[in-house]
């Protein structure tokens, strides 16, 4: 008698099949350690797998039997571990001193309540909150997200908003505990709280690039207007020296011709041979060989020095975007 054939299962329908066979307390209390998109994903596929044959459903049982059997206890959670063995063996205060300094750091979202919201959720909470708030509450989102709930939110509060979130630092817990109370009056929801650096010129960059395009244009001369200081260094880091390698070789070819012979050596003494090799490969031979040769002859440099050069370059390149002579690239609608 031929078995019938069986089912292959991802991982995420074979979790979701022992879901099912659990019972509702114990599905539950595992839901609960799970983030916002597991729980998605899992309960998508407990749907997918409610036709499972009692065959496939010993597959996944045979399967997750193997699986445990691999595991050993440095599989999970070392802390608890770790911490018990160097208070016992240094004691409490030594303990506390080693484990501050050798303890990876943990990647906290306070403010987990936004974890349960899509974007548009999050912009109609916080279209009506003073700037400041909704700049905590944006910094605190991935850059994707955070992209998308700036660009529901009117235009006219966007540059105050990211320039807000440019200028954040430390926030107390007292500060996030005021946040999570006004959330959890507005969604019915509460949470544990803790202070963390939100924030900071590279996060509203984050943010920026994340977006479309044409947000960044209309976005950035506003937030010069109110620090120009602040829009200079979202600027920087929303594009560095590797950005340029994004560049096809047209548009990387017509920058290298604006670019002095001399400050391209000096720029390209900071970057690896890949890097380098894409550079020289548009250009001819000839002009190649030549800043090789010259970069050769130069021997070391000074970081600062070289730093500086890449600088003016990436100010070039952005010059010449701004000008049309090159196209830099960017979100869906940079193109009409």
């Amino acid at each position: 008698m031929i078995e019938p054939a069986v089912r292959h299962y991802s991982g995420v329908e074979r979790a979701a099949v022992l879901m099912m066979l659990v019972g509702e307390e114990e599905a539950a209390a595992i839901l609960q350690k799970l983030d916002p998109e597991e729980v998605r994903q899992l309960g998508k596929a407990m749907f997918a797998v409610a036709d499972v044959s009692e065959i496939e459903v010993e597959h996944v049982l045979d399967d997750f039997i193997d699986r445990a059997r691999e595991r050993t206890a440095i599989g999970f959670d070392p802390r608890p571990r770790i911490e018990g063995m160097m208070n016992r063996a240094l004691g409490p205060d030594k303990a506390d001193s080693v484990l501050a300094r050798i303890t990876p750091p943990e990647a906290a979202c306070a403010i987990d309540l936004l974890d349960w919201l899509d974007a548009g959720e999050i912009a109609a909470l916080i279209e009506s909150e003073h700037p400041q708030i909704a700049a905590v509450l944006i910094a605190n989102l991935d850059p994707l997200v955070a992209a998308q709930v700036l660009e529901l939110l009117p235009e006219a509060i966007q540059p105050q908003i990211l320039h807000r979130v440019a200028r954040l630092g430390p926030i107390t817990p007292e500060a996030i505990e005021t946040l999570k109370a006004a959330l959890s009056s507005r969604i019915g929801q509460s949470s544990s709280t803790a202070g963390l650096q939100l924030g900071g010129t590279k996060d509203a960059a984050k943010i920026l690039s994340s977006g479309r395009k044409t947000t960044e244009t209309r976005v950035m001369p506003k937030i010069a207007k109110i620090d120009r200081e602040t829009a200079r260094a979202i600027e920087e880091a929303m594009f560095v020296f590797d950005n340029l390698l994004d560049l096809d070789d047209k548009n990387l070819g017509i920058l290298i011709r604006n670019i002095d012979s001399d400050l391209l050596v000096r720029s390209l003494k900071g970057v690896d041979e890949p890097a380098r090799n894409r550079f020289l490969g548009c250009m001819s031979a000839r002009a190649a060989d030549g800043i090789r040769d010259e970069m050769e002859a130069r021997g070391p440099m000074r970081l600062s020095e070289v730093l500086d050069a890449q600088k003016a370059v990436i100010a070039i390149a952005r010059q010449l975007g701004k000008d049309g002579t090159i196209m830099m690239g960017g979100g869906e609608d940079d193109y009409v």
